[in-house]
């Protein structure tokens, strides 16, 4: 199966980041010398991706002109909220330029070994998430709780107990075309909810406990990867992706 689109979420500020997100958003903050969406277009650009779609706010113009010579086509959807909504919003308004196709579903945030893309595509769920057993969970984490037995995912989010997951969830994951249709409708629910505080992980939450979302833990563990968020994060991933 080849993945022809994704999705990119770069709305936030970073403002742990500053002064280096002043006049930019968090996914071109530069890691050893190209920024985090750069990096991410070009694996998706040799994954054969064609399309990609980017969830904006903070400094847009700065994206738009950053990603104006990209080996594929780019298409933005900005969320004017970004400073008061959680990035559920953001997803929910990509919903024209996704709905009916399989998707890669990225933060804007995480740089990661290309390898990961294809250890999602060998899943047959219809949603197949980055989970990294080997991190060390803290209370912060997004983490994932499986059944028993099994790499199905039971839940996500931050409030599960250490002692129960299986692992962190990367904020990279490959969804099935079919299962656009019902995460789309539970976004828009959440939002008409006033739900607009909710992460993306907690509606696939809801769509997997309704039984309307098979989701997979697939394992990327071994593998390079890092969220960005803070200068100490920032140096971590310097030393994993080093300048080639």
């Amino acid at each position: 199966m080849t993945v022809r689109v994704a999705v990119i979420l770069a709305a936030g500020v970073g403002s742990r980041l500053r002064p280096l997100t002043d006049d930019k958003p968090k996914a071109l903050v530069p890691i050893s010398g190209r920024s985090l969406i750069t990096r991410a277009v070009d694996v998706l650009a040799r994954r054969g991706v064609t399309r990609l779609v980017i969830a904006s706010g903070y400094r847009e113009d700065a994206l738009v002109r950053a990603l104006a010579g990209a080996p594929l086509e780019v298409v933005f959807r900005p969320n004017p909220r970004y400073e008061t909504t959680q990035n559920s919003v953001s997803l929910a308004l990509c919903r024209d330029a996704l709905e009916g196709e399989s998707f890669y579903r990225l933060d804007g945030d995480v740089v990661f070994d290309a390898r990961i893309l294809d250890r999602l595509d060998a899943s047959g769920a219809e949603l197949a998430a980055a989970v990294d057993p080997t991190r060390r969970l803290d209370a912060e984490a997004m983490k994932v709780r499986v059944r028993p037995g099994s790499r199905d995912i039971a839940e996500f989010g931050k409030g599960i107990p250490l002692e129960a997951a299986a692992g962190e969830s990367i904020g990279i994951e490959r969804i099935l075309g079919p299962a656009g249709g019902p995460l789309f409708d539970a976004l828009d629910e959440a939002h008409r909810a006033g739900d607009d505080g909710l992460y993306y992980e907690d509606v696939y939450s809801r769509l997997i406990q309704r039984s309307r979302l098979a989701a997979e833990a697939v394992d990327v563990g071994g593998l390079a990867w890092c969220e960005v968020d803070t200068p100490e994060d920032l140096a971590a991933a310097e030393r994993l992706f080093p300048a080639t």
